[in-house]
């Protein structure tokens, strides 16, 4: 039997819950054409109890995805499409978030750590300190991955050291850990009563526990980060059937498929070809690119991740990944710190009336650095800063700094894989600004590629979910998926003032480098050029009071 809307045919359904870092969405797809016929999105919280730190409410999230679903649903019912041809669910979430709960009263323990977070950052340099040659990738030949503040194992070690609860859980064999994936699923599928513990290969390679080549949790991995290994969900593949919701409209309808986001992305963009790549610009910017079915070591400050294992018995493809913490946060910033814009949708009328940042350059290292530099030490600073500088130049230059940093990213990639891309293929929220997508090709010198429907995470965990065996309502034969159309943004500008502007940036990152020091911080006493350590707690009123920096 078939969906019908308005007494039109349409085939089986599919659906995606996409847990984000900013929000949370459920969308719903036909298998067979892959139109998004309806969704609904919910807002989540982040809060930043220290500086540096970043968590959010592991009951919110889950409250949010219920809310998503029921919404939709109800949409679904107002365009008259039955929700019972939704035939499977995938879910797509951010990675490296860490949450650990009570297996016996469903209870988390402990507030999500989120990706962004820099609390570890003392424990990761003792751990660096440590191994031979003082290097960040002691692990990498196992993980695929320096040891950094980002992944999902200092965070664990972090809890179980610091919140009572969560160590008390794990002496008394009561305490689970996932990823955002491995809470919802678990929830979804009963929680306490039955719920399965599950991630997969995608996100589990992201918590550096876990051997990209044995696809599976490294004992000597666990050992070195004092992890046992009974706290560990069972890792699948990306496209199984893992258990069926539990509850609600769609009870009874298997959860079939589950990717990281930065991997579903890929799958999303139909980027199965060994060399093809997609940048997705959302809270970070993440650019992977497809190496096939053999690892590729980056020696160039690239990760070495899953990108997707489509079936219990597929090959694991794999991708080289190129992280930036900082992209649609620092629109988020200029909005809810600064007051610069009232909405996010603002920055691109506002950057566009002036056309440049006329010298002003902003290095949005809120995190730290992540890809290429993996320093931690680093923070954000605006400079090049004149009498002349207002808010739309700031804008301008926030824009930039996306840009350069995928620009980053991409000259490490393509040093690493050899063969340059001829042009970048784009999605994620950051994609409705024009402005932003034009100054990418400008300072890429490469056109940039924008699909026509925008939600390819949630796409790539659909894909995954529909395909899955014993549900089977969605092919990724090459000749089966559906051609997507796609607006195309062509450098305009020449290759010298892309480079010069480009050379500036490399420039002011050196200048962000090692503000996290044991040493006093001066003071900024120039007007014509000055550098302010900023970080997402940065505010206008503590600029205004002089207090960034010295506290």
């Amino acid at each position: 039997m078939t969906a019908t809307r308005e007494g039109m045919t349409m085939g089986p359904l599919v659906a995606a819950i996409d847990q984000g870092t900013s929000s949370t969405r459920f969308l719903v797809f036909n298998a067979k054409t892959a139109e998004l016929l309806s969704h609904h999105q919910v807002e989540i919280r982040q809060s930043f109890p220290k500086e540096g730190w970043v968590e959010q409410d592991p009951k919110e999230i889950l409250q949010s995805v219920y809310d998503c679903m029921e919404r939709t649903c109800e949409k679904l019912g107002q365009l008259h499409i039955d929700v019972s041809h939704i035939k499977a669910v995938g879910v797509t979430n951010q990675r490296e978030t860490t949450l650990v709960w009570d297996k016996e009263t469903g209870e988390p323990l402990y507030n999500a750590i989120v990706w962004l977070d820099l609390r570890t950052q003392s424990t990761v340099e003792r751990l660096i300190n440590k191994t031979p040659g003082k290097s960040k990738n002691h692990l990498k030949h196992k993980t695929g991955l320096p040891i950094s503040t980002y992944f999902s194992a200092v965070k664990l070690r972090w809890l179980m050291d610091n919140v009572e609860e969560v160590a008390e859980a794990v002496l008394t064999h009561r305490a689970m850990f996932g990823t955002v994936d491995s809470w919802l699923i678990w929830c979804l599928t009963g929680g306490k009563s039955g719920g399965v513990h599950v991630t997969d290969v995608t996100n589990a390679s992201r918590t550096m526990l876990f051997n990209i080549h044995t696809l599976d949790w490294d004992p000597e991995l666990c050992r070195y980060f004092g992890v046992p290994m009974e706290i560990l969900p069972k890792v699948k593949s990306s496209s199984e059937i893992y258990g069926s919701m539990n509850s609600g409209s769609l009870a009874g309808v298997p959860i079939s498929g589950c990717l990281g986001d930065q991997s579903a992305a890929l799958v999303g963009q139909m980027c199965f070809q060994d060399g093809q790549a997609k940048n997705t610009y959302g809270t970070g910017c993440f650019l992977l690119r497809n190496t096939g079915v053999e690892p590729v070591m980056s020696d160039h400050g690239l990760l070495t991740t899953i990108a997707y294992k489509l079936g219990k018995d597929a090959p694991a493809y794999y991708a080289l990944e190129g992280s930036v913490a900082i992209a649609g946060a620092v629109v988020r910033w200029l909005k809810d710190n600064m007051g610069i814009i009232r909405s996010s949708s603002e920055i691109e009328k506002l950057a566009g009336e002036v056309g440049s940042s006329y010298g002003c350059y902003f290095v949005p290292a809120f995190s730290g650095l992540y890809a290429p530099y993996w320093e931690p030490s680093a923070r954000g600073i605006i400079c090049g800063l004149t009498q002349f500088t207002n808010r739309s130049h700031l804008a301008f230059a926030a824009l930039e700094a996306v840009c350069f940093q995928t620009r980053e990213i991409l000259d490490a990639m393509n040093q690493d894989y050899g063969v340059p891309l001829s042009q970048l293929q784009v999605d994620g929220g950051m994609t409705s600004n024009r402005l932003l997508m034009q100054l990418q090709a400008d300072i890429l010198c490469v056109p940039v590629v924008k699909p026509s429907m925008p939600e390819t995470t949630a796409l790539g965990a659909a894909m995954a979910a529909g395909a899955a065996e014993g549900v089977g309502v969605w092919s990724l034969a090459p000749g089966d998926l559906a051609a997507v159309p796609t607006e195309r943004y062509q450098p305009q500008i020449n290759t010298e003032e892309s480079e010069f502007r480009y050379a500036r940036w490399k420039k002011a990152v050196q200048k962000a480098m090692n503000w996290e020091t044991t040493e006093p911080v001066r003071k900024c006493i120039s007007t014509a050029l000055c550098f302010l350590p900023l970080s997402t707690q940065t505010t206008s009123s503590r600029i205004r009071a002089g207090t960034v920096g010295t506290e």
